[in-house]
């Protein structure tokens, strides 16, 4: 592997190359200056897919989820708390299949919660259903970038 990896930004969804030994360091994107980590997930788009999946070489987990789902809402802070603990070393995003229709289509999304991972915008590993902190952090450790 290189000492780059090809990151899309989730501002202006610009592909940038960052150097791997500086993910720590807050990288910001080249084109519009704001930072590639804030330690929350990011909400994925059709607009935004390609460039922050897709194109990525940094890990990424999404979390397929929907407003009204009890389960979906109880994951929701262990996410967001495994997102302030392990970025850089991977990207957390979430996608609401309600509003995201056809990209929950497109993944077989049956049940919800559904957690997928990412790497270089092929799955490599799937967990359906809700999952406690330590759970998630077990299910994430081999997917972790460097």
């Amino acid at each position: 592997m290189s000492d780059t990896l090809t990151l899309g930004c989730p501002h202006c969804h610009a592909i940038n190359r960052v150097s791997q030994a500086r993910l720590a360091d807050g990288p910001r994107c080249g084109k519009c200056k704001s930072p590639f980590f804030t330690g929350e997930p990011v909400e994925l788009t059709a607009a935004n897919f390609r460039a922050l999946v897709e194109r990525s070489e940094l890990p990424v987990v999404v979390d397929f989820w929907a407003a009204w789902c009890g389960p979906c809402k109880m994951m929701a802070p262990i996410f967001a708390e495994a997102a302030r603990e392990l970025e850089p070393r991977m990207r957390f995003a979430k996608l609401d299949t309600e509003a995201q229709q056809p990209l929950a289509g497109r993944f077989g999304i049956r049940s919800i919660p559904t957690l997928i991972v990412f790497r270089n915008g092929q799955e490599v590993a799937r967990q359906p259903g809700l999952l406690q902190p330590a759970q998630l952090r077990q299910w994430l450790a081999p997917h972790l970038a460097g």
